[in-house]
């Protein structure tokens, strides 16, 4: 599933035809940065393949004084097919994505119970502090939101709330870890309750 395509095809499929900035302009005001690793820097290359593949089309292209000429896209009956696809697929799709941090973990043999239990409590401060932004966020956007965007907000917080949690146990099993000597299984039962 391409969050970009996903993105680009929702926005011209609710908003109609829209030249690039636009979209850019889209992705800024939805904040899509909160919910996907879209890179609005990819939107263009993104569009001109899209319109290669004839899931978007050019609808005209607009000059305005001194101003470089705007290319003016349309999503097309393929793309509207697309987005239903790929809108599906990622609703219905459960994978959860692995974190560095578990390769890391299985990897910090060498590490003191003190290294390791300073980088889980910096990493435990900084979630802590996301989270705090989050609900911040959440507060101040809360009486612009519609009912499915407050759903997304309460997606996130109880990831990082789950993260808190993790890092929380994970830092109550080093001494039982590193009294046993076996860091490597240690460590990868610390999420187990």
């Amino acid at each position: 599933m391409n969050s970009t395509r996903l993105f680009v095809l929702g926005a011209l499929a609710r908003g109609g035809p829209m030249y690039g900035h636009q979209i850019r302009r889209a992705a800024q005001l939805d904040r899509t940065e909160l919910w996907t690793d879209i890179k609005q820097g990819s939107l263009y290359g993104a569009l001109h393949r899209m319109a290669a593949e004839g899931v978007i089309e050019v609808v005209r292209t607009e000059q305005e004084g001194s101003m470089p000429a705007r290319t003016v896209y349309a999503i097309t009956s393929p793309g509207r097919l697309e987005l239903t696809a790929i809108r599906d697929q990622a609703l219905r799709e459960t994978r959860l994505r692995p974190d560095p941090v578990d390769l890391a973990l299985q990897n910090a043999q060498d590490m003191s119970e003190g290294e390791l239990r300073a980088v889980l409590e910096d990493r435990h401060a900084a979630i802590a502090a996301e989270l705090a932004s989050w609900r911040h966020l959440r507060e101040a956007a809360g009486p612009h939101l519609t009912g499915i965007e407050s759903m997304g907000f309460a997606h996130t917080l109880l990831r990082l709330e789950a993260e808190l949690s993790w890092h929380e146990q994970a830092v109550k099993a080093l001494p039982g870890i590193f009294a046993s000597g076996d860091r490597a299984t240690g460590v990868r039962g610390a999420g187990q309750a």
